[in-house]
């Protein structure tokens, strides 16, 4: 898994996105989410919109990128790291569907609501 490197893991299209979701069950279409994108300053307004939200009452799932020591480090509920076992066990679950779509490492982290969702008991509509 992942070995794929330079221009053999270029794909020009969104393919591999689509049908992982798909497998998923689209779960990005039954929850509101705010997209932050630029050149600088996104980490921080992530951050800041969370938190102002949080204080607000609602639930939360941040995800931001990079990473500096571990993967969990991206993805956060309700300000709280996501644990290791909640990754591997999404991978687990869904690895027919890793290993058939045979997406990259960009493209599989994409769906992380996948992982957040169920491990908090949140539900979708």
């Amino acid at each position: 898994m992942f070995h794929r490197v330079g221009k053999a893991a270029y794909k020009a299209d969104l393919h591999n996105t689509i049908a992982f979701c798909a497998s998923l069950g689209n779960p990005q279409r039954h929850f509101r989410t705010i997209h932050v994108a630029g050149t600088n300053g996104k980490g921080s307004t992530s951050h800041l919109l969370a938190a102002i939200l949080q204080s607000a009452g609602y639930k939360t799932g941040l995800y931001t990128s990079p990473h500096l020591k571990s993967f969990t480090e991206r993805i956060r509920i309700n300000g709280r790291e996501m644990e290791p076992e909640a990754v591997m066990g999404f991978v687990a679950r869904n690895q027919a569907s890793i290993e058939g779509i045979n997406p990259s490492f960009l493209r599989l982290r994409l769906p992380w609501h996948s992982i957040i969702l169920p491990v908090n008991g949140w539900k979708l509509p």
